[in-house]
């Protein structure tokens, strides 16, 4: 497959067939919610989430739909993702099941309380 650069998620998303994109725009909708003040851009090529670094990635496949949220947060949520294949810092949810949604915004507050408490501390070293 050839590598597409995006311009922004809505041309990413509009190169999915429907239902792909209706799934992709929940997940964009539900981190929307919760990261209010981030910013949205394409990095490597997917969709990301941006406040006080990276917060998170996604990315639509045949049967998954990839969340990029750093080791981190796949350490902390490691219980509610024991169902997911996961890797360092990913996290598949099958195409064929319910995303859930609730647990994406769990996660995505986390990584947002993370990159806080972060900048707070490059903050502190730097006096």
């Amino acid at each position: 497959m050839e590598k597409v650069d995006y311009k922004n998620i809505d041309e990413y998303i509009l190169s999915f067939p429907p239902e792909t994109q209706k799934l992709l725009e929940q997940v964009r909708s539900v981190i929307k919610n919760v990261a209010v003040e981030a910013q949205e851009t394409i990095s490597y090529g997917m969709p990301t989430f941006v406040y006080k670094g990276v917060l998170v990635h996604f990315a639509a496949f045949k049967n998954h739909l990839g969340l990029y949220a750093l080791p981190s947060a796949n350490e902390a949520f490691k219980e509610d993702l024991s169902k997911y294949k996961t890797g360092k810092g990913s996290i598949q949810f099958p195409l064929n099941e319910p995303i859930p949604h609730e647990l994406i915004r769990r996660i995505v507050k986390f990584r947002i309380e993370e990159n806080i408490a972060k900048s707070k501390n490059k903050k502190t070293k730097a006096k």
